[in-house]
């Protein structure tokens, strides 16, 4: 099985790559990357400073038939796609916040209703996208984690690849299975 990191030029993306890595094969390509040139069994978004140097990662949403998972930025990505709104956070800069979540869902399953994250609210999405539902929120932001209803699309805020983050690997491990169950 081989997952791609699309590097979105966050400070986090070759940290997640190492943990994918980890547990399964996985190289980190950049977001310029065509979409007809990927061939993989899952994508994984990941941070950046801004949407605008996001390259074709609406393409990849778009145009893949795989399961993908947006990690911050990539959580933004998949938003501004599908129709929702991302707008700036009233807490920037990376701190733990407490999330709740809501429904565990493919990606979420066997994490606690509660669990401490490592995220960064700078921008978050602020207006659920057509056809997607909320799997997770906090008292800092209403959408922490969505999917969509039929896509294997999932998107988290939090960054699930720093040790900090509780149930990360978790999370990690439960996308990988999605990519196993669809390969």
């Amino acid at each position: 099985m081989l997952v791609l990191v699309v590097n979105n030029y966050g400070q986090f993306n070759h940290l997640i790559h190492r943990s994918v890595r980890d547990l399964v094969s996985a190289r980190m390509i950049s977001n310029q990357t065509q979409a007809k040139d990927i061939e993989a069994d899952g994508l994984i978004l990941g941070g950046g400073p801004a949407l605008e140097r996001a390259g074709n990662c609406s393409e990849y949403l778009t145009k893949l038939d795989m399961p993908i998972l947006g990690i911050c930025l990539g959580l933004q990505l998949m938003a501004e796609t599908f129709g929702g709104k991302v707008e700036k956070g009233t807490v920037g800069g990376y701190a733990e916040v407490d999330v709740e979540v809501l429904e565990e869902d493919d990606i979420l399953k066997s994490l606690p209703p509660k669990i401490k994250t490592w995220a960064s609210h700078a921008d978050q999405v602020v207006s659920l996208p057509p056809e997607f539902r909320v799997l997770a929120r906090s008292e800092v932001c209403e959408i922490e984690a969505m999917r969509h209803e039929t896509r294997p699309l999932y998107g988290v805020q939090w960054h699930p690849e720093v040790v900090h983050t509780e149930g990360g690997i978790q999370l990690l491990e439960n996308f990988l299975e999605v990519c196993r169950e669809r390969s």
